[in-house]
């Protein structure tokens, strides 16, 4: 699945923006939530996932790159937040906060940034619906991807429950989206990738191409 990043959005047009992530045939949205402490930058919060949530229906992914997650994921779901993913780096015991997000009835994620082992979070991957693996250091779009990544969701595949979804963040593009979906990845988070084209339902579809004929080549 092609899960568009909001952050590359025309905040100009958001409305119009998501309506033409729809039309390409998006069913999920990725929103990056920046605190300027965990990561040192500032992006969005409670009011625009409250804007995104009345101009769609599309399952909404908040990913909150924030040092304290527990003091805000309530504020989170009551705005429209149907996954809420944090990151490991400031929860290494995430279970309470999984417990608490599932409490409020949406599905729990954990995140681990790129120097972060992935031996961190396989503890966990039966506590979670989702597990992100970041392919660039958060804070900025449009970085590079990592490589680095690839056996760290090959492990995750490993050792994941049937069902867990593995979404891989970071200069994922045309270049890059075939090897994650080689490696295992499910969830692919792409911002200027998609968002930087002007056919936005071409390149969902482009994209998705390459998703599945990688796929296909690793039954093989």
């Amino acid at each position: 699945m092609i899960g568009p990043s909001l952050l590359a959005a025309d905040f100009r047009y958001l409305a119009r923006e998501i309506e033409r992530l729809e039309e390409a045939g998006a069913r999920f949205l990725h929103l990056d939530i920046m605190d300027g402490h965990f990561v040192p930058n500032l992006s969005f919060g409670v009011p625009i996932v409250q804007a995104v949530r009345r101009c769609t229906n599309l399952t909404l992914d908040v990913h909150l790159m924030i040092s304290n997650p527990e003091a805000h994921l309530e504020r989170f779901r009551d705005a429209g937040a149907d996954y809420l993913t944090i990151h490991i780096e400031v929860a290494p015991d995430p279970r309470p906060l999984f417990e608490q997000i599932h409490r409020l009835g949406a599905c729990a994620g954990v995140s681990l940034n790129p120097p972060t082992p992935v031996e961190t979070v396989l503890p966990y991957l039966n506590d979670c619906e989702l597990v992100l693996a970041m392919s660039v250091m958060p804070g900025f779009g449009g970085q590079t991807f990592q490589s680095e990544v690839l056996p760290k969701i090959r492990r995750l595949r490993q050792h994941g429950p049937k069902g867990l979804m593995i979404s891989v963040d970071g200069g994922v593009n045309g270049d890059t989206i075939g090897e994650c979906a080689a490696a295992g990845a499910t969830m692919f988070i792409v911002g200027t990738g998609l968002l930087g084209h002007d056919n936005y339902a071409q390149r969902y579809r482009d994209l998705a191409t390459m998703v599945k004929k990688s796929q296909e080549k690793v039954e093989l």
